[in-house]
């Protein structure tokens, strides 16, 4: 072998060795530099998840961050660097609150009527349609009058026979009684006669009372109306025999105008019902099963005599003059009773939240800042709460969204959030000094958008417009994204 071949042969040879030589350093620094790339990531998601309002914050954005300064400052309060949350708001007003008991009360008939007939027969013909309105004393149906007055016929019969009998018998006693001053029969003659007179006069006595019972039993053949009401569905037809033992009957008569409602109090409220009944009038509410419609109006009658003591409550009764019959018989309805009003500061239902130290609200100040502040809540309707202690009239409280609120962070009103909304669909209106859509008063400037945009916004609830704002902020990302940078205002 030449020198040139043994010369090639160990520089292959030492190749290897050198490679293996070198591969120790070149692993160690690929693994320093991942590490380093994997410590760099943590710290930065870390200050990210830290300043949220920083990481949105690029050129040309405003206070808030993100193009336009007012689109990512739906997420980050005006240049404050702190998270702000889109929250609804009222206002605190002085008013009156009434004095409400709800209850659930059933309608119930002032007078109700089973049509039974009091005399037995066939029912030959029925006067009134099912459904139908009838008046007092109206013809409702007949049962076969002809066995009754047969019968009141001979009562009749009897009591002219036994009347005539009874004349023979005093004109005898007349007789005797001349003949006895003359001393001419003996005195047991005449009371004999005198005992047969007062016979004849009680058994005519008996046969004017069969006459009279006669004459009922004809009567109750023909059904009248007791009062004026709604008729019932019939349960018998013409044709059909009927007797005074039957329960069903041939129908139901109710009276419907009025009407009453009956319905159970708390035993608590025993004293304020009988205060604000001897004051005046109380009126009640008869409501549908949602309580969002009133059915009718009326007044309170009065309470029951004791309470019952397995519930601990008492029953009331409240009349209603239901001339369109909007109440029906056996209905349940719900009973607000209104016993007064009382006057205070007044806040929606939705603002007052409840924590460990007890009731509280968010005080929205000037600088858009929440400030939890304690109150003492007084009576409540459905929809308002009155405040009692802690809360002026006129202050602005968070309202909805209260869950996402923390104690001195800064919010951002519900109807702030249009002025993006707007930009969003490309119909941005001009601002200066990072302010975005937002007027001089922290108000958003809606009078350069369109109409349609105006309307939407302004008809929406707060959730609703919270979600649409989120759907736009998602479809302006994804446009810059695709476009690699910030949309055009």
């Amino acid at each position: 072998m030449s020198d040139s071949q043994q010369d090639l042969a160990a520089a292959f040879a030492s190749q290897p060795s050198a490679r293996k030589r070198r591969r120790p350093w070149l692993s160690a620094l690929v693994v320093l530099l991942f590490i380093g790339a994997l410590a760099g990531g943590a710290v930065y998601l870390v200050q990210r998840a830290k300043s949220p309002a920083s990481s949105n914050s690029g050129p040309g954005g405003g206070p808030g961050g993100g193009p336009g300064g007012g689109f990512g400052g739906g997420r980050a309060g005006g240049g404050g660097g702190a998270a702000s949350v889109t929250v609804g708001e009222a206002t605190a007003t002085q008013g009156k609150l009434p004095i409400l008991i709800d209850a659930l009360g059933t309608i119930t008939p002032p007078r109700s009527a089973t049509l039974v007939p009091q005399v037995s027969g066939t029912l030959i013909e029925v006067l009134f349609t099912e459904g139908q309105m009838v008046k007092q004393g109206q013809v409702l149906a007949r049962v076969d009058p002809r066995p009754y007055q047969q019968a009141l016929a001979q009562a009749q019969g009897q009591r002219a026979r036994d009347q005539a009998q009874l004349a023979v018998a005093q004109v005898t006693r007349q007789r005797y009684q001349r003949l006895l001053e003359q001393d001419s029969i003996a005195r047991q003659d005449f009371d004999t006669q005198d005992a047969l007179v007062k016979q004849l006069q009680g058994t005519v006595e008996a046969d004017l009372a069969a006459e009279k019972a006669a004459r009922i039993n004809l009567d109750l053949s023909v059904i009248a109306a007791p009062f004026s009401g709604l008729i019932g569905l019939r349960a018998v037809d013409p044709g059909n025999y009927v007797s005074t033992g039957t329960t069903s009957g041939i129908a139901t008569l109710t009276q419907i105008e009025p009407i009453d409602v009956v319905f159970a109090l708390p035993q608590d409220r025993i004293p304020d019902v009988q205060a604000a009944a001897r004051a005046g009038h109380l009126p009640v509410m008869a409501l549908d099963r949602a309580r969002a419609r009133q059915l009718a109006a009326g007044r309170f009658l009065t309470l029951d005599n004791q309470v019952n003591v397995s519930t601990g409550t008492v029953r009331a009764k409240a009349r209603f003059d239901n001339a369109g019959a909007s109440l029906f018989p056996g209905q349940f309805v719900n009973v607000r009773l209104e016993l007064g009003t009382t006057a205070g500061v007044l806040v929606p239902v939705t603002a007052v939240r409840t924590g460990p130290d007890g009731d509280y609200v968010y005080v929205i100040d000037q600088e858009s800042i929440a400030r939890m502040r304690p109150v003492k809540r007084g009576l409540a309707t459905d929809t308002q709460i009155l405040i009692a202690q802690g809360l002026q009239a006129g202050e602005q409280i968070v309202s909805e969204g209260g869950d996402r609120v923390k104690d001195g962070a800064p919010v951002r009103r519900a109807d702030e959030a249009g002025a993006p909304a707007a930009g969003a669909s490309g119909a941005w209106p001009a601002a200066s000094g990072g302010q975005g859509a937002r007027g001089g008063a922290g108000r958003p400037d809606l009078s350069s958008l369109p109409p349609q945009v105006r309307e939407k916004l302004k008809n929406m609830k707060p959730e609703e417009r919270r979600a649409y704002l989120e759907q736009l902020r998602t479809q302006r990302a994804a446009r810059e994204g695709a476009s690699g940078a910030p949309a055009a205002n």
